[in-house]
């Protein structure tokens, strides 16, 4: 108790002195400067995020529709891919090519989606951290 009471005093009966006020008002205007540009710098890399996700989403949801939309206009009994060998690997994969392309095709639309609402996500979070930080 007596080491914080000592330690208390001390710092009471401190009085910074400044000698060059100028130069300290230079110094910290040429920072707030670099933390004003580092502030635009986050929310225009945050706006580029945004750009990016919904461009990835809008050419997700146009690729992933072609693809649909090809593999449901083809007959059932015509095989999406064929390969010209008698290996036993390759026929089942060439028989079976309808039901693992629209296999691949939902997985990678959900891996998508979720990819997605991840980095909304993620930019969301983002943009809290930096909302706090400049209130600070």
């Amino acid at each position: 108790m007596n080491k914080d009471k000592a330690l208390e005093e001390l710092f009471l009966s401190h009085q910074p002195h400044f000698d060059d006020e100028d130069a300290f008002m230079t110094s910290l205007t040429k920072r707030l400067d670099a933390v004003e540009f580092i502030k635009q710098h986050q929310e225009a890399t945050i706006r580029r995020y945004k750009m990016a996700v919904v461009v990835a989403f809008i050419a997700g949801i146009i690729s992933g529709g072609i693809a649909m939309a090809y593999i449901l206009s083809t007959p059932m009994d015509a095989p999406v891919f064929t390969f010209k060998s008698q290996f036993f690997l390759l026929q089942w994969l060439g028989e079976n090519s309808r039901f693992i392309t629209v296999t691949v095709i939902s997985l990678l639309m959900t891996l998508g989606i979720a990819a997605l609402i991840s980095n909304i996500q993620e930019v969301l979070r983002m943009r809290s951290i930096f909302n706090v930080k400049a209130k600070i």
